[in-house]
């Protein structure tokens, strides 16, 4: 007799393969519907409950494929209102049952009506879950595809088992080669689906977990066995539950199915390994409670699966006869759910401790892993050190300089949704109601989207940034936190934590059930950038708080519980976009700091102006003085000052940015920079960019390279006209270090900051690499002929 996760007896049902055919995955149905365990029609399908299992009947099988693990269905005609004749709109699914081929049959579960099609990407997802809860919760990533149907290719696998809300990879020894270093890739069930701890004690249902009676998930409730009525409830499938579920995509998922799940992921359930009784000798190890320890005396390594010593192990390895077995049963598991412990608790561990490693889907054993980017969702372009991947904050204002050879991507809006669909990126049709759905923290999932070419997709993942099969990406223009108030269109992120009640609320602000945060958004946003710790300690109220940017857990430090937290971005339409537009960047009266002697005439809103210096003003005599140093025999044509109020105001915070990070140092200085006339403009706008500007050298790093002398910088003035132009810029160098070709940005001084810049030489520098424009300001720009073309003018 089959028997499930509990112990408890099942009959497997009979089951006819329904019409609608996936050909790509080998699906038999989209859509799922509820009988009795002897496969009989239940409430919802319109049959009568039955107090008495009845014979098994064989399933109606035939032809090639017949013995092989797959999804089969029922349907059932509805009559009108949708919900189906005889009976109610939702029923039970089904018990887990042997099916006739290798490996778990997956029967069929409630849904109310006929559900709606699932995508491919969907439907195998939830398929592989639903395979992995059958099979103790974790399978080697080659089983996993012996038991999917039509055994998926890796390359429509591997998005799906990259969506980190519902599986974790990770790669442990090959069992059968423990003597070698041969790995296989593990793929482990998880979900962030939990019991509601205040349920019985006042929870209103606005928790967003299961209400269920947790004795009766593991097995043994006193009440039950009583035959007395327990105040838990005791029903996977009550409206509040099936809710529940249905935001997590689990409404069709047998009972054993979500008891494995919840085991294995929700870590109140079961009790902790006792680390004082694994250190020490004696029976009882170093713990001092000895037998009235509530938590688990076993070897913990046992329970990781990494335990060396095997057998000749001093700690308990056996959880059968141990003193943990009456601990055990005490808290309500059963006897069955115990023989399976160690695989649950080796699970867990491997969901707790993955730190969101995700492998690649490979043959090959030395494949290299890749780090999951926190959804995401969280991470965005905004911090991503490529520029390709920013929205162009000029190209938003009109005025980008550097037009088709600007490094970041131009677009009229300050987000861009695309999926990577053959070998190239494709905007999504509809990305402003995507962004919108985005920008609400509850969503972690958007609705149908639709391609440039008018192709519908099912929805975008935006945990794991996936539609379907194809990889989502984000771009956006750079963080608020990293420019000045006056930038326009720049992302503002909004940091969340997520209640008691699943409700997700904003850092810094005060309601009735919760104090506020002494940091906000902005706090968190300029630490999250600056990446300078991984973890930020707060508090709220008399709470103090460690927030894990990894993670992107809270942690309450007294009562180590744990909130989740979000970053989204603040919704824009295309019509705020058209009316920030249409204000522009804050009039040249409000910029503040402006230099006394810059001429007032000429400030533009936007844009830079050039003003020629009178030969005879002391402005004019140190910059020639200070050119013509290193340059004695050249012949200066003129000197003109660079006044562009947005530059310098930019110059102006990131040196007060500077003063405050370095205890008031900056180690301003004039440098010179040769470049070609073609860029002039450019630079004048929007700055020096290395990738843009000339890459003459990458020797002490990847950044802008000035000179102290200006003979040194003439060497890279291009010689395509007459006369020479050159940059004597202000420059933050600050705190430097040695350079090295391999820098892109400057290394850390200290394990925790960074320096400011690199030179060529640490005592006497004569070369500065700049990593960070905004420490830049192109003030004046000189030209120049040799005296042998002097005289030919």
């Amino acid at each position: 007799m089959a028997v499930d996760l509990t112990g408890q007896p099942f009959f497997p049902r009979p089951e006819r393969a329904g019409r609608v055919v996936c050909g790509l995955l080998g699906l038999s149905a989209h859509t799922c519907h509820p009988f009795l365990r002897d496969g009989s029609p239940g409430p919802a399908a319109g049959g009568r409950r039955r107090a008495h299992p009845h014979p098994v009947r064989r399933p109606r099988e035939a032809g090639p494929g017949a013995g092989t693990a797959a999804l089969r269905f029922r349907f059932r005609f509805l009559g009108r209102g949708g919900a189906a004749r005889g009976g109610a709109a939702r029923g039970r699914p089904g018990r887990l049952g042997p099916g006739p081929g290798p490996g778990p049959k997956v029967g069929p579960g409630p849904g109310p009506g006929v559900m709606p099609l699932l995508s491919p990407a969907m439907a195998l997802s939830t398929q592989a879950l639903r395979v992995l809860c059958a099979s103790g919760g974790s399978l080697e990533l080659s089983e996993l595809r012996q038991q999917l149907p039509g055994r998926p290719r890796a390359e429509l696998l591997e998005p799906v088992l990259r969506d980190t809300e519902r599986f974790t990879l990770l790669r442990r020894p090959a069992e059968e080669a423990a003597d070698t270093e041969e790995e296989v890739v593990v793929v482990v069930a998880t979900s962030a689906l939990r019991l509601c701890p205040e349920h019985g004690a006042g929870c209103q249902g606005r928790c967003g977990r299961l209400h269920l009676c947790k004795y009766h998930l593991k097995g043994l409730c006193r009440n039950q066995q009583a035959r007395k009525e327990c105040k838990f409830v005791h029903d996977f499938y009550t409206d509040h539950n099936h809710h529940v579920l249905k935001r997590y995509g689990f409404e069709n998922f047998s009972s054993n199915e979500l008891r494995q799940l919840l085991l294995q992921n929700d870590p109140s359930l079961l009790p902790e390994v006792c680390l004082h009784y694994n250190k020490g000798d004696g029976p009882y190890g170093s713990c001092t409670f000895k037998e009235t320890c509530t938590k688990l005396h076993a070897c913990q390594y046992f329970l990781r699966g990494q335990c060396r010593f095997g057998s000749s192990c001093k700690r308990s390895h056996d959880l059968l006869k141990s003193e943990s077995y009456k601990k055990l049963k005490r808290q309500g598991i059963s006897p069955d759910i115990i023989q399976k412990l160690p695989s649950i608790y080796r699970n867990m561990y491997a969901i707790q401790n993955n730190n969101g490693s995700v492998y690649d889907i490979e043959d090959n054993k030395s494949s290299p892993c890749k780090e999951r980017k926190h959804s995401s969702s969280q991470e965005s372009s905004s911090t991503n050190n490529d520029e390709s991947e920013q929205i162009c904050l000029y190209h938003l204002y009109k005025s980008c300089g550097f037009k088709d050879k600007c490094t970041r991507t131009h677009f009229h809006l300050p987000y861009r949704w695309q999926v990577f669909e053959g070998n190239t990126w494709k905007d999504f049709k509809n990305m402003e109601e995507i962004e919108k759905e985005y920008c609400d923290p509850k969503n972690i999932r958007s609705s149908n989207v639709v391609t440039e070419s008018g192709y519908g997709l099912s929805c975008i993942s935006f945990l794991n940034m996936y539609c379907g099969f194809g990889k989502v990406r984000r771009l956006s223009t750079a963080s608020s936190v990293t420019r000045p108030p006056h930038f326009i269109l720049t992302t503002e992120w909004i940091w969340y934590w997520k209640d008691e009640y699943g409700v997700w609320k904003e850092y810094g602000k005060k309601d009735d059930d919760h104090a506020a945060a002494t940091v906000n958004s902005d706090d968190l946003e300029k630490a999250y950038i600056a990446k300078s710790t991984p973890k930020l300690h707060f508090k709220a109220g008399k709470h103090e708080y460690e927030l894990n940017f990894g993670a992107m857990i809270q942690k309450n430090l007294r009562y180590t519980t744990e909130r989740e937290v979000c970053r989204r971005p603040k919704f824009v339409s295309q019509t705020d976009v058209e009316k920030a537009r249409a204000r522009g960047c804050k009039r040249t009266e409000e910029f503040k700091g402006i230099p006394a002697h810059w001429d007032k005439s000429a400030l533009p809103d936007l844009g830079f102006k050039l003003i020629d210096l009178d030969s005879s003003s002391d402005e004019y005599k140190k910059v020639k003085a200070d050119f013509q140093r290193t340059m004695p025999k050249t012949v200066i044509k003129r000197i003109r000052r660079v006044q562009n109020p947005s530059l310098w105001e930019l110059y102006q915070w990131q040196k007060e940015k500077m003063q405050k990070s370095n205890g008031g140092k900056t180690d301003e200085r004039f440098l010179f920079h040769g470049t070609s006339k073609k860029h002039i403009d450019a630079i004048c706008q929007q700055n020096f960019d290395w990738r843009i500007c000339g890459l003459h050298g990458t020797v002490y790093g990847k950044g802008s390279y000035f000179a102290r002398d200006a003979s040194y910088s003439d060497n890279y003035c291009r010689e395509d006209s007459s006369p020479k132009t050159m940059f004597l810029a202000r420059v933050l160098v600050g705190e430097f270090t040695l350079g090295n070709s391999s820098y892109v940005i400057p290394p850390l001084k200290d394990g925790q900051n960074f320096y400011d810049s690199c030179v060529n030489n640490f005592s006497n520098p004569s070369i500065f690499v700049i990593f960070e424009k905004q420490q830049i300001y192109p003030e004046y720009l000189i030209e120049y002929v040799d005296q042998i073309s002097a005289r030919l003018w």
